[in-house]
This record gives C-alpha cells, structure tokens and sequence, in this order.
C-alpha cells in the first residue's frame, strides 16, 4: 500500500491570480482604480480601496510526497497561520496514512480541526491539503482527476468573467459577465444613483442576449439590498451576489423573503457543508458558491455540491476557472453549469499568458475543457516549485 510519507507547506510567490504577461497592456485594469463596495465600505480611511484592509500574506503551497516518491501540490491562502496550521498539526498526522484514501483523510483533518473550528483559516489549510491529496492521487494512478470523480458530465464548461472591463469580455467571447458594484450603503443616494447607472450602462454595452450579474461582497444590508435590487430590475440581472455579511444567517433569510423575484448567489465564505446544508434546507439562495481552495478542496466541495444537488440548487465555484482545481470540479460535476474566470489583469494581454499554472487551459470564446493530463495536469516539477517558494 502506498502511504504519504511527508507533507510540507510553504510561502509561494504567487498571489493566485495568474502568471506575468509578455503582451503589453492596452490600459490598465479596472482594478488599478475602481472603488468596490466591501465591508469596510462605512469606514472612509478604507473605503475607496479594499487592498488598505485586506490581509498582505503570501499564498501557501503544499507539496504531499507517498511513500514511492509521486507527489502532489495544493495551494492556498494566508500565509503563515495557514502554513503553521499543515506543518505543525493536520501534516505530520497523515504520514503513514494510505495516500489514495481522500475521504477518510478529509474526515480525519476536519475531525482534527474541530477544537478550533474546521472553517475559517484551518478551511485554507485543509483546502490546500486536500487538493495536493488529489493531484497525488491523480499521477498514482495515470488519470486526470475530472475522471477520478465521475468523467465528463458536458462536453465543455462555459465560463462567465468578473470584473469591471466589460468591453475586454465581449472581446474575448464571454456570453456571461459580472460586475463588482462600486458603492454600498455608506455611499447614500449618490452611490444608489452611480451603481444603477454602472449596470445601465453595462446593460446597454452588451445588449440584451448576454447575461449580467452584480457582485455585491458583503457590503450591503439587507435594506439597502432590496432598494438597490428594485432599482435594478428594469436591467435583467441573472443574478445579486454576496450582498450580506456570511454569517448573517437570519439576514439571509430576511433577504430572500423581501426579494422573491431576484436570485441571490453566496457562499463564497462558507467554509464547511453544514452551512450549505443550513442554507439548502431553508432555500437561502438559489445558487451556491464555495471556493474550491478555502471550503475543504475538492472533497469538501464535492459533498457541497451533493447537498445542492438533493435541492436543486446549482453550484458554480467562486474564480473557479482561474485554478485547474476547480476547472476538474466544473467539468465533471453535472450540478455545475457555468463557471467563473475572474479577470483582474489588463485588456489586451492574452489569457493564456496569465494562466495560474503552465498546463492548465484558459477560457477561449467563453468556453473551457480542462487538461487531461494526470492529476491536475499543472505542468510543473519539483524545481518549478522550488522557485515559486518565498
């Protein structure tokens, strides 16, 4: 039996949005100075820029190595607590586990982690953990690892951008884009009035037969959701997303109530099943959104999605296409109609030249199939690795 014989965890240099372009930038990203409605939106010293509050840590590699020298690599975020939390309790506990048993390990990190929570920054750890687990998995046994967990369930994965350069979209092919809203209920009326005119605008850029949808992230009450959501039905939004704090479980509830005719999409910071399965059993959302890197990886997202699935609710991964992880998710999981590429880098720079990883495809015309070399097909080696380290 093959069994894992070291795990170790690390400081990359990456930042997880995607590699260094060689094309020069037609202008800068909408990210370089657009104001995006946060949490910390009430707070002027912090509310024109959400990089001023968000944690500066490096992301964190995993490297899991079995006991015949196959490896595999995970990655996540928040630095060292993350890293503290692989090397100095969930890692040294799987050495001399059997290396292809992702579920019993899943069980056994979350189970480890239940004294101080299994969500939050041990979700990270337990993510990154998890994803190396698969990608071993995957070589040990010469498959890609959409296959591992069921094949193909389409013949592609359509793939929807985020982001503020919606003309860049359509240029690229995208039938489906997401804007991040600008203003939250600091910004009074004024900030009413310019979000209403941002998606009108976007609206009448991309004419009736592409579908728009607002990211909201956790900037909104739920008073301030519902008249931002009027105001915006004459626009056909498919979706609002993010429009509370997560844990305002009962606010949630509130919101689906006072907004029937609106679908609402969450859960990117959900960290464990048992808040889908809260939200599935009291129909919270109509579409559900964990992070394949921050909710337990590929197996905690794949007991997500079963749980969407006995409501009928479908999940698409947040940035899920930005990363090989969720792009094997995508494709093998019927439950998952669209995707979500998260295009942070500047219009004209081609997407393959910012891809996370060498051997992970890009979206082409708003589509996508992943690789289907074994594992993850990341397309990188040990010394690969060894560079990206800090």
């Amino acid at each position: 039996m093959i069994t894992i014989s070291s795990v170790q965890a690390f400081a990359i240099r990456s930042d997880l949005t995607g590699g260094t372009p060689v094309t020069p930038p037609r202008r800068p990203a909408w990210g370089a100075s657009a104001e995006v409605a946060s949490p910390m939106s009430r707070y002027p010293r912090f509310k024109l820029d959400r990089a001023a509050w968000r944690p500066k840590m490096p992301a964190v590699g995993c490297l899991v190595t079995a006991s015949d020298g196959t490896w595999g690599f995970g990655v996540s975020r928040y630095g060292a607590p993350v890293i503290d939390l692989v090397n100095q309790h969930l890692g040294p506990l799987l050495v001399g586990e059997p290396a292809m048993a992702t579920e019993r390990l899943w069980d056994m990190m979350t189970r480890m982690a239940s004294p101080y929570g299994a969500a939050g920054l041990a979700g990270y750890a337990i993510s990154a953990l998890d994803l190396a687990l698969w990608d071993l998995k995957g070589k040990l046994l010469g498959q890609p690892v959409w296959s591992l967990i069921g094949g193909p369930s389409r013949p592609h994965i359509d793939v929807y951008a985020t982001g503020n350069d919606t003309d860049w979209h359509m240029e690229l092919g995208f039938r489906a884009t997401k804007l991040a809203c600008p203003h939250g209920p600091a910004s009074g009326l004024a900030g009413l009035d310019a979000n209403e005119d941002l998606v009108g605008r976007t609206r009448a850029l991309i004419g009736p037969d592409i579908e728009l949808m607002l990211d909201c992230w956790m900037a909104f009450d739920v008073e301030y959701a519902v008249r931002l959501a009027e105001r915006l039905r004459p626009y056909r939004l498919r979706w609002m997303e993010d429009c509370l704090i997560p844990d305002d479980l009962d606010g949630h509830a509130t919101l689906r109530a006072r907004l029937p005719w609106m679908a609402l999409a969450t859960g990117e910071h959900w960290y464990v099943p048992q808040n889908f399965a809260h939200a599935a059993a009291h129909r919270l959302a109509d579409i559900f959104q964990p992070d394949i890197g921050w909710a337990g990886g590929l197996t905690g997202c794949l007991r997500i999605a079963a749980i969407a699935d006995a409501a009928g609710i479908p999940v698409m991964l947040h940035a899920g296409m930005n990363t090989p992880y969720g792009q094997h998710f995508a494709y093998a999981v019927p439950g998952s109609p669209w995707g979500e590429y998260f295009l942070g880098t500047a219009p004209g720079v081609p997407l393959d030249e910012v891809k996370l990883f060498p051997g992970m495809a890009a979206p082409a015309d708003g589509r996508l199939i992943p690789s289907d070399a074994p594992g993850f097909g990341l397309g990188v080696s040990l010394d690969d690795i060894a560079a990206m380290r800090v």
